[in-house]
């Protein structure tokens, strides 16, 4: 064989951290020769704090692949070494899904076709780390799935492939993350012969078009009343299964909100005799609790009180019906970081 036909079978290296980066993970490992995975360090997690691997360093142990877990790959003591052993693996090509580190020019060129990236949004919209929340929150219609030929820039470079879905009216952050893994394991497999081949141009995004998808925090999730039912129902699909939302209640107590949908903006349950209710304020609307917000109520569908479990809204005004006619002014910046609910 010439050195420059592409091999029958690719010598591919993945890069790869969450559950997002699973399904593309087990489809190269079907279809071509995984020769090593590089994926975070083990973190401690749960309330014992114990160290837990990541999802894809479980797949590549069960696998009995190569795994590496460096704590950077830019600078650091494992950097240079780390590096080394990704030259020595002679990729023809590095795949990258949800690593979460930066990568230096030196990995970008291990591969002798270079580093494709499964991104999780039609770039150029959402590039970061959170591009599934951000198209959620956001309230598009559709998002997708693109296979980017990596640059040294935030999710920059020119794109390869594109498949687009449309965002379910209820469907949540963990859901179309699922959905969207699948859908790029899918698209990656079918779209790397046809690069290594050399019959695929990557296109140069429309840098101008661009829109930012930073990672979120616990504080996040605070509910805004300030903002517009649709807007916080949007929310609250986009930041689940994390970090969740939560509001506080007249009394001062945390409320984890795990379901909620967006009342229309002329219902009279937002206005008494008096006039409208100020935003915040608590009302009882067929039996569900919901908040008024600057432009319609929000209704509350699955709640959960601290140290509680999670419960039909309903239930739970039914043993806090003094919480009705209540306000909670929206304070911001007060996530409990201990990841209690």
């Amino acid at each position: 064989m010439e050195d420059n036909q592409p091999p029958t079978t690719p010598r591919v290296v993945f890069m790869g951290t969450p559950d997002f980066a699973v399904p593309t993970l087990r489809r190269l490992l079907d279809e071509t020769a995984v020769v090593g995975v590089f994926t975070q360090p083990d973190r401690p997690a749960g309330r014992g704090r114990a160290l837990r691997s990541s999802p894809v360093a479980d797949v590549a142990r069960a696998a009995g692949v190569p795994l590496f877990q460096p704590k950077g790959l830019r600078r650091g003591p494992e950097a240079e070494p780390a590096l080394r052993a990704l030259a020595d693996l002679r990729p023809d090509v590095v795949v990258v899904a949800a690593y979460g580190l930066i990568l230096p020019a030196a990995a970008l060129n291990a591969g002798r076709h270079g580093a494709l990236n499964v991104h999780a949004s039609l770039l150029p919209r959402w590039r970061g780390a959170a591009p599934i929340q951000h198209a959620i929150i956001a309230g598009d219609a559709e998002t997708g799935v693109t296979i980017m030929a990596m640059d040294e820039g935030l999710d920059t470079g020119p794109i390869v492939a594109l498949e687009a879905t449309a965002i379910g009216a209820r469907e949540t952050a963990g859901e179309l993350s699922e959905r969207l893994a699948l859908i790029g394991a899918d698209l990656l497999v079918r779209t790397l012969p046809q690069w290594i081949a050399g019959r695929l141009e990557a296109v140069p995004q429309d840098h101008s078009a661009a829109t930012l998808a930073p990672s979120l925090t616990k504080a996040d999730g605070e509910l805004n009343w300030a903002l517009s039912a649709t807007a916080l129902a949007q929310r609250v699909r986009g930041l689940d299964p994390w970090p969740g939302t939560f509001m506080y209640l007249p009394d001062g107590l945390r409320l984890k909100v795990h379901a909620a949908s967006a009342g229309p903006a002329d219902d009279p349950a937002g206005a008494d005799d008096s006039g409208p209710v100020p935003p915040g304020t608590f009302i009882d609307r067929g039996g569900l609790p919901a908040v008024v917000t600057a432009s319609g109520l929000l209704v509350l569908e699955r709640v959960q009180a601290a140290g509680g479990r999670v419960i039909d809204a309903a239930d739970f005004l039914r043993g806090r019906r003094d919480i009705v006619g209540g306000r909670r002014e929206f304070v911001g910046g007060r996530a409990d970081e201990s990841g209690a609910p």
